[in-house]
């Protein structure tokens, strides 16, 4: 299967974000990405509720929501989340993991678990069932415009590995930080399947969001 895009909604530029809208749903992305930072998990603000209900009034693309906060269990119910939807959030960000994620499972949307690039994929091997994604963060989260940290290529190779070893190959691998276009092919050749594109690819300033797709579609073949 060809890999999926989901663009990184705070990459775009604000001031024409409807027309950016329209442009990734001309160029079919799969997903749309949000980022959503609570000054408490990670060291910034981004993407609040509001935001994410303006968009669902001039698109049906499914969103991909990143909850980068902590306590992810108590906003759930603020986002609107929808079948088909993504919603990630970090092992560290709860007591209670599991039981964060069948909640998630009960909104019917697609449950995935991020890691941080020093995180083990290890953390997730008794909650396995209970995915559908697991997000490799390539960077450290908390701002775009990020270097990629080398180690993760070889986290998706060995996560891929695991994944397979365990029987649970059909989930998925997103990978999110420093998506560029020769980056995109590392990962997937790595064994990525769904990737956020921001600032690297997708988001560059004075170039085309749909010919900018187009080309990231080609490396992720």
């Amino acid at each position: 299967m060809p890999g999926k895009i989901s663009p990184s909604i705070m990459c775009a530029d604000f001031r024409n974000l409807e027309n950016a809208i329209k442009k990734l749903k001309e160029a079919k992305v799969e997903y749309l990405h949000f980022d959503i930072m609570d000054g408490h998990f990670v060291p910034n603000f981004t993407l609040g509720p509001d935001i994410l209900k303006s968009i669902r009034e001039i698109t049906n693309i499914p969103f991909d929501i990143h909850l980068m906060v902590q306590n992810a269990e108590n906003y759930l119910e603020l986002f609107d989340i929808r079948p088909g939807d993504i919603v990630s959030v970090h092992v560290e960000s709860t007591k209670h993991l599991q039981r964060l994620l069948q909640k998630i499972k009960q909104l019917e949307a697609k449950v995935a678990v991020a890691l941080n690039p020093a995180t083990s994929i290890y953390m997730i091997e008794d909650v396995l069932e209970d995915l559908n994604i697991v997000l490799v963060m390539t960077v450290n989260p908390g701002f775009a415009g990020q270097k990629l940290v080398p180690a993760t290529l070889k986290k998706i190779v060995r996560l891929d590995k695991y994944l397979q070893e365990k029987g649970f190959g059909h989930i998925e691998i997103e990978v999110d930080g420093n998506v560029s276009y020769e980056n995109a092919k590392k990962m997937r050749t790595a064994g990525a399947d769904i990737f956020v594109g921001g600032t690297s690819s997708i988001f560059i300033k004075g170039k085309s969001i749909v010919e900018n797709i187009k080309k990231l579609r080609a490396c992720i073949v």
